[in-house]
């Protein structure tokens, strides 16, 4: 089985060894940096979008670029615990989710982000892919997510989630303009809706963080999103 994970990352860091792992500079179109990894303005790429669009340009460059039974998506500082999984038996691999335990998916990222980029991106789904606003609503009011942008998919798997991923991108992009992550957060929330409409069959596995996170502050930041915006 051929697998390749691109690593996104857009500063040079101690990458894993595994020759199926594939360290790709995101944002390369845009930075001063020269880092040892595959650039992702080789090609057919979006590079230049990166402040928009975060490690979807290193998604985007994969898509275009790429090839393999299985490809994937993670960071360079956050990967997925694959060491002990058969990837074969699976459509897709994902980290576990992550639980809002007192607001919804939708909520969440309103009190984060404001409610205009899912809103239209509501819009696009209801009247380009009409087939999916069911489970847009379904996934938008549930408690939990997988998040991070980060998976492994079969490639047919691949590159119908991207075709589905950036068509609705690039059109809400047409509406809102250059609003910074604002693309990386939004296709965090349309990956559960793609997989809820398709029923693939998904393993979860756990997150690995090769850096501390400051828990403290992440539920402030939380608390102050929610409570005082």
């Amino acid at each position: 089985m051929d697998l390749k994970i691109v690593v996104a990352s857009h500063k040079e860091y101690d990458m894993p060894k595994e020759d199926h792992y594939l360290p790709v500079f995101v944002g390369a179109a845009v930075s001063d940096l020269d880092l040892p990894y595959q650039r992702d303005d080789d090609g057919e790429n979006i590079s230049d979008k990166n402040s928009t669009y975060c490690e979807l340009t290193g998604l985007y460059w994969a898509y275009r670029n790429l090839k393999a039974d299985y490809l994937g998506l993670c960071h360079y500082h956050r990967y997925m615990d694959i060491d002990d999984i058969d990837i074969g038996k699976y459509d897709v691999i994902l980290p576990k989710k992550r639980h809002y335990y007192i607001e919804t998916v939708y909520d969440q990222y309103r009190h984060a982000h404001g409610s205009e980029g899912l809103d239209i991106a509501r819009e696009i789904i209801e009247k380009d892919y009409p087939e999916y606003l069911e489970s847009f609503d379904e996934c938008m009011n549930r408690r939990s997510l997988h998040l991070f942008n980060m998976f492994i998919m079969k490639y047919g798997i691949f590159v119908d989630y991207c075709e589905f991923l950036f068509d609705i991108l690039f059109k809400i992009e047409k509406r809102m303009g250059n609003v910074e992550r604002i693309y990386g957060h939004i296709s965090e929330r349309l990956l559960d809706v793609y997989l809820e409409r398709n029923h693939f069959e998904y393993k979860e596995v756990n997150l690995i963080e090769k850096e501390r996170i400051n828990w403290p502050k992440k539920i402030f930041i939380f608390l102050k999103r929610k409570y005082l915006s």
